[in-house]
């Protein structure tokens, strides 16, 4: 049986979502829909299945975008948290994976049912991502990325970038009500 490029992963943690709105990463570049996804280092399935997609996409693009041979120094979408984001700590004791698509990406609750309001789905919480990998050669850059599909979100999370909940911001606060009175 081939090994397909398309996989489901998951619980992973999203962060750096961009699934409402498509944005540029460089001032002036092309606007995507993205979403980074954080894969604890001790979830080895996801990890192995991951790297199996990623090799079948590497294998896949051999012939037609690598000329035959795949190159010693391809860039790997399947990165080291450790590593290329030693400053942050919610890629701490993770590997991640940067995922992109042209085209707005589904985005359901764990019923598959649409959510339509925007702060219900951010960056922090944890879901299910189909993804899939193909293999590029642009301007002499060659490797393997990821195309995000679709996003399952399947429970809450503590919000990444520092914004808190109105509850919290308000939860030690002690109501007068006569004060203006």
């Amino acid at each position: 049986m081939e090994q397909s490029t398309k996989v489901v992963i998951g619980p992973v943690r999203l962060s750096y979502l961009a699934v409402w709105e498509p944005k540029a990463v460089e001032e002036g570049g092309e606007k995507k829909y993205s979403a980074s996804l954080i894969i604890p280092k001790s979830d080895k399935k996801t990890i192995a299945l991951v790297t199996k997609a990623i090799n079948a996409a590497a294998e896949a693009g051999k012939a037609n975008k690598f000329a035959g041979k795949i190159p010693a120094n391809m860039k790997n979408p399947l990165r080291d948290g450790d590593v290329d984001r030693p400053d942050d700590e919610a890629y701490e004791n993770s590997m991640f994976i940067n995922a992109s698509a042209k085209t707005k990406p589904g985005v359901v609750d764990k019923d598959r049912n649409p959510i339509v309001d925007q702060d219900e789905l951010y960056s922090g919480c944890y879901g299910y991502v189909s993804v899939t990998f193909y293999a590029f050669n642009v301007s002499g850059n060659k490797g393997v990325a990821a195309g995000l599909n679709h996003i399952m979100k399947s429970k809450d999370g503590e919000s990444l970038g520092g914004r808190s909940t109105a509850e919290n911001d308000f939860a030690g606060v002690e109501v007068e009500d006569d004060a203006f009175a």
